[in-house]
């Protein structure tokens, strides 16, 4: 009876984990099929880099004001049933804003759909730690790692039909058609039940939620002087990455399509190598970690983004830049799980304070990055608009100091 009330969890966990991977994957393809029609979007609406940054700020504007929200949704439907919910309306939105006929509706549509994006993440996340909970062991990784594969995978639709000379229309509704029916078909493999219920947990959490709690307590009467401080580097450090990774997102395919004559379906491959580089990344940031530290990682990180793309603008080819993205991508891969992990560990916070205050504020990062880079780059060019992402590299490499020297045990 013993062995069977201990084993029995493990095939739902197993199910459940392959359910929410289909949900951070569909989560990915979805508005990766929209980036690389960006340049046919802007070409259609005919507005200036100006017009364009601020309209697709819409849409991390809209995570940003819908994101606190998601709490009170998933204690009322459950996290499973948000994240499908909110995939459903988040492919409603992308679609509409690449049928929107004028710049205030395609900003609208991007609004809403940035809103329920947030809430998808948010509540995929939190059905992930309940999987990873029966687990007893770090599996939190493996689901971004799948979120990057969906994007390239979007990313890769999206050239097939550009390269097949499908219309907008017929591209995402077809590709929001699939990826919607992957996620329903996912919630039935869910884990059952209130997210704030008891969940059994492996012998190695359980310990180790107790020396966490240990540490906190005795590093807290020593550094709540310091929470501040490190509290905004950390901040920093993750809306660099966040920063780098909307370049990607909002600029990369315009840069090649307008500044290196690339056709538009190779100009979707400077996203495609950035995301695709994010995800080698992400699938041996653990091992890295493990071995050499956050901080060593996230300043080898830093110095890659810097070096790769500060070169690759430097001496502008289309084979460079497209290395350039990917040298970005891979560089920011770890830094948004680093800080948010050192920030959940901070002393004198309440538990989850340090995490929600990151994954809130680093939102910024793509919510101002669209408009800076296209008031820079109708007054001296897309290609100093794009500096950032070097100038990004160089913020974390100062302000990486304030992650853990060697691999937290707890």
């Amino acid at each position: 009876m013993t062995v069977d009330t201990e084993t029995r969890p493990l095939p739902a966990a197993r199910h459940a984990r392959a359910a929410v991977a289909v949900l951070f994957f569909t989560n990915g393809a979805l508005f990766a099929n929209l980036l690389p029609r960006y340049p046919q979007i802007k070409e259609d609406l005919a507005i200036g880099n100006g017009a364009y940054g601020l309209a697709v700020a819409a849409f991390p504007a809209g995570a940003i004001t819908a994101g606190l929200a998601a709490g009170l949704l998933i204690r009322r439907m459950g996290s499973a049933r948000v994240a499908v919910l909110g995939t459903l309306l988040t492919g409603a939105g992308i679609l509409a804003a690449g049928l929107a006929p004028s710049v205030a509706l395609f900003a609208t549509a991007l609004f809403l759909a940035g809103a329920m994006d947030a809430l998808t993440d948010v509540a995929q996340n939190a059905h992930g730690l309940r999987v990873q909970r029966l687990y007893g062991r770090s599996i939190l990784n493996s689901f971004h790692a799948v979120w990057s594969i969906g994007a390239v995978t979007g990313g890769l639709m999206a050239a097939g039909a550009m390269s097949l000379g499908l219309s907008l229309g017929v591209h995402l509704a077809a590709s929001a058609a699939v990826l919607v029916a992957a996620a329903v078909a996912a919630l039935r493999f869910c884990l059952p039940g209130p997210d704030n219920g008891p969940e059994e947990t492996g012998p190695e959490e359980t310990g180790q939620k107790e020396t966490g709690r240990e540490r906190l307590t005795a590093e807290g009467a020593r550094g709540t002087s310091r929470v501040g401080v490190v509290l905004a580097a950390l901040v920093l450090i993750a809306t660099a990455g966040a920063l780098v990774e909307d370049s990607g997102n909002s600029w990369a395919a315009l840069y090649l399509s307008d500044a290196l004559h690339a056709s538009a379906a190779l100009a979707a491959s400077g996203f495609i190598a950035l995301v695709g580089a994010q995800f080698i990344g992400r699938l041996i940031g653990d091992r890295l970690v493990d071995r050499f530290g956050q901080r060593a990682v996230a300043r080898a990180g830093g110095l890659i983004t810097a070096v790769g793309m500060g070169l690759a603008l430097a001496v502008p080819t289309l084979p460079g830049t497209i290395l350039g993205f990917a040298l970005a991508g891979f560089g920011v891969a770890t830094l948004v799980p680093a800080a948010m992990h050192e920030a959940d560990g901070l002393p004198g916070l309440k538990p989850g304070s340090g995490l929600t205050i990151v994954s809130w504020l680093m939102r910024l990062g793509f919510l101002l990055s669209p408009p800076v880079v296209g008031q820079v780059a109708d007054a001296a060019g897309l290609r100093t608009g794009l500096l950032v992402i070097p100038a990004a590299g160089v913020l974390v490499v100062l302000l990486a100091g304030v992650l853990q020297a060697r691999p937290r045990r707890d």
